[in-house]
């Protein structure tokens, strides 16, 4: 285990929604101080000036960078640009932590330096993070998805397909500038895209499921909306049950009864309102009337800019360094 007493940080890709984000969380975490930060489009200004209320050194182009002057470094950069700036901070000494999806599944393809890179759903893999050097941070979608489901999965209790239907906030698109997602485009409407089964978050929730259950992983079919809304995800789930369960939210209250941001409601399902601008997933559960063979509905909300990326990378950074896994995030 370790046990730092600090730690300095570098952020790669501080410019957008998630490296903003993270930035915030770390000026005033007790214990982390932004060595670096990087912006392609942004370099040379002071950290301050790009992200209000912010304190911290100029920001920097990542090839200039000092990955090797930090204890950790978190790469905010996009899918597919991520990896190669991760494999050079473990070459240059430091911890990293990807918010990408690059590291998420390990495949045939995968480099043997990146196969232990642990998944970082604290709730799930708690033990492992804390004494690893390389983790992948989830997705915003499997996040809600997974901790909704694991009660299940874990007790080889879902018999078919199940169905995840989600909506994201407009930042979960990114940052840059894209005309469908202008706001007299995206305002007053609601639409479905990836439709199909194919969103790349799909094989991360389906290699987590499988773990879960042992191998046996239902079926998914996951369909992501695009939600007129700053931040949040909510996620609607349909889950065959293989039999019939009395008091079903009891399995999530045990589950969850110690986990710092699992927050499982009774008599009423979650709302964005319950989870946006916090670290936590709020998780509701109920029987489904009316069906000729047993059936749950979940809805699990998160804030996809915390629990769903930056605020989930601190939770790991906490673990990594030995620290309390709550601080700079209660």
């Amino acid at each position: 285990m370790n046990n730092y007493a600090s730690a300095r940080i570098g952020i790669l890709g501080a410019g957008g929604y998630t490296g903003r984000e993270l930035a915030r969380l770390a000026a005033r975490h007790p214990r982390a101080r932004i060595a670096w930060a990087t912006s392609q489009s942004d370099a040379g200004k002071p950290l301050g000036d790009v992200i209000p209320g912010v304190d911290g050194p100029a920001l920097v182009k990542a090839e200039d960078a000092p990955l090797g002057a930090v204890d950790v470094v978190v790469s905010c950069l996009p899918h597919g640009d991520s990896a190669l700036w991760m494999e050079r901070a473990r070459q240059a000494g430091a911890r990293a932590i990807d918010l990408s999806a690059d590291l998420r599944v390990p495949n045939e393809a995968t480099p043997d330096w990146a196969r232990g890179a642990v998944y970082g759903l604290p709730e799930l893999h708690r033990a492992r993070i804390a004494g690893s050097e390389l983790v992948a941070n989830p997705g915003c979608y499997p996040t809600a998805a997974l901790l909704a489901l694991a009660p299940l999965l874990r007790r080889g209790l879902v018999s078919g397909p199940v169905i995840v239907n989600a909506a994201s906030g407009v930042t979960g698109t990114g940052r840059t500038p894209k005309r469908e997602l202008m706001f007299a485009e995206v305002a007053e409407g609601f639409s479905a895209y990836a439709v199909g089964n194919v969103h790349r978050h799909l094989s991360e929730m389906k290699a987590q499921a499988a773990g879960l259950s042992g191998g046996a992983a239902p079926e998914l079919v996951f369909t992501p909306h695009l939600l007129p809304v700053k931040r949040g995800i909510l996620e609607t789930i349909y889950v065959p049950l293989a039999e019939p369960v009395d008091e079903p939210v009891r399995m999530w209250l045990d589950d969850y009864s110690s986990e710092p941001f699992v927050r499982v409601l009774t008599g009423r399902m979650p709302a964005l309102a319950d989870v946006v601008g916090s670290n936590r997933v709020a998780i509701g559960v109920v029987p489904v009337q009316n069906v000729s063979a047993p059936m749950l509905t979940i809805v699990s909300v998160i804030d996809n800019l915390l629990k769903g990326a930056a605020g989930q990378a601190v939770q790991n950074l906490n673990l990594m360094m030995g620290w309390d896994e709550a601080e700079g995030l209660a």
